[in-house]
């Protein structure tokens, strides 16, 4: 695939050094920008023009999501959310270990683009190793060649960035949620509006981008202004990272064109694992509806073919099923992980979470009833788009789309208390 990627990674000894960034391009764009004193509108104008969609999920377009910052000045903020939290999703912390310098240009040139000349970025409780040995560390040396901080560059640009970890708590990935954690509070969603460009962070106008989707920009901006845009298709523009687990031969990250047939992206991580017949994919992280394998062999990777066959891109977290697998197992463990991670703000998430996680435990125990299975179902209906957050949506949406697409084994299980995969 002969194509210059955004956040690809380098065969260099050391590609995390600040050496080996420069060497391929890296920061180039910024000191253009810092040089030239580029106009902030003319930034946000190619990031929009490009095409570049936010990478944690919702698949917003960045540039008009910079567009919605106040033009008035005063103080402003960015936040890179790196709390990669999503099951079956793992390119953040890959983007961390092996390109940090990335990341750290991607914020310098938002921020610049927004007028913020403070930004954070919030790492998962787990990443501590990617926060005190790879990030920290690249930021010490960008700080360290006037890169980033006061008079950057001999100009009159001062930015900061800080880095920050949580305590693995998966609700702040939320932004809102994020943002109260920022500020030393619990992490809870707040309700909106008022939207965080307007009242973000300590009450400031403030962007939240994705690690991926920032550590994308310097690419694109010292790029030809359609290249990014050429790349992917109609609706779907440019390159997307997905991470292939479950039953696969080559577990890892694709970072690909949208658009790429499905089958090919099995190909790519060598097929499913000893020789199975492929039974389900979830295709965005756990959060998003199950689809079943046949389907998802003739689909491909973009936003709307994805939506065509019942679900969502999302994260780009793509887990992988073979036929030994127990769908009303698989359900079970999600349901478990949502249960454990509502914040118990919205009673629907808080009560309904725990019904769906102990009803199907009583069917895996071989204690349930057909009548269970239509409950399930009402009450994920119930969950769906009555909380604050999109955790509610994200437990009610597997429920649905498992019992939709499996039913009959759910309901054999039911039957004959037994799975029916030996």
């Amino acid at each position: 695939m002969n194509i210059k990627l955004c956040t690809e990674t380098f065969n260099d000894k050391n590609p995390a050094s600040i050496e080996t960034y420069i060497k391929h391009g890296g920061y180039s764009a910024w000191k253009d920008i810092v040089n030239s004193k580029a106009s902030k509108s003319s930034i946000i104008e190619k990031i929009k023009n490009s095409g570049l969609r936010g990478k944690g999920g919702a698949g917003f377009l960045t540039g008009l999501k910079w567009s919605f910052i106040p033009l008035a000045s005063g103080q402003k903020y960015l936040v890179c959310n790196s709390d990669e939290s999503e099951p079956g999703t793992c390119k953040d912390r890959d983007i961390l270990r092996y390109n940090p310098h990335a990341i750290i240009e991607g914020m310098l040139i938002a921020s610049y683009a927004i007028g913020a000349n403070v930004a954070y970025n919030y790492l998962r409780g787990e990443f501590i190793d990617e926060q005190k040995r790879v990030f920290d560390e690249a930021l010490k040396r960008a700080y360290k060649e006037n890169l980033v901080g006061a008079n950057i560059l001999s100009s009159s640009i001062s930015i900061d960035i800080f880095s920050l970890i949580g305590a693995g708590a998966y609700i702040v990935g939320e932004e809102t949620a994020m943002l109260e954690s920022i500020e030393g509070k619990r992490g809870m969603p707040r309700i909106k509006p008022p939207f965080p460009a307007i009242k973000g962070l300590f009450g400031k106008p403030t962007i939240i981008n994705n690690t991926e989707t920032l550590a994308s920009v310097p690419k694109i901006m010292r790029s030809e202004s359609d290249w990014y845009k050429d790349i992917g298709i109609e609706k779907s523009e440019g390159i997307k990272m997905f991470c292939m687990s479950g039953h696969i031969n080559k577990p890892g990250n694709f970072e690909i064109p949208l658009g790429t047939p499905f089958r090919d992206l099995l190909n790519m991580s060598g097929g499913v694992l000893d020789d199975h017949k492929l039974k389900a994919v979830i295709p965005g992280g756990s959060s998003v509806p199950v689809v079943k394998g046949e389907d998802m062999l003739q689909t491909n990777m973009d936003y709307e073919s994805i939506t065509n066959v019942g679900s969502m891109l999302g994260s780009g977290g793509v887990i992988v099923m073979d036929e030994t697998t127990c769908m009303v197992s698989v359900l079970q463990r999600i349901s478990r992980f949502y249960y454990a991670e509502s914040c118990g703000q919205c009673t629907p998430c808080r009560e309904g979470t725990g019904w769906l996680y102990k009803m199907l435990t009583n069917i895996l125990k071989g204690e349930g009833t057909i009548d269970d299975l239509d409950q399930l179902n009402r009450i994920a209906f119930q969950i769906e788009g009555h909380c604050i957050c999109a955790l509610g949506d994200a437990a009610a949406m597997p429920v649905r789309s498992f019992l939709k697409n499996f039913w009959h084994e759910f309901e054999y299980f039911v039957d004959k208390k037994q799975s029916m995969v030996s």
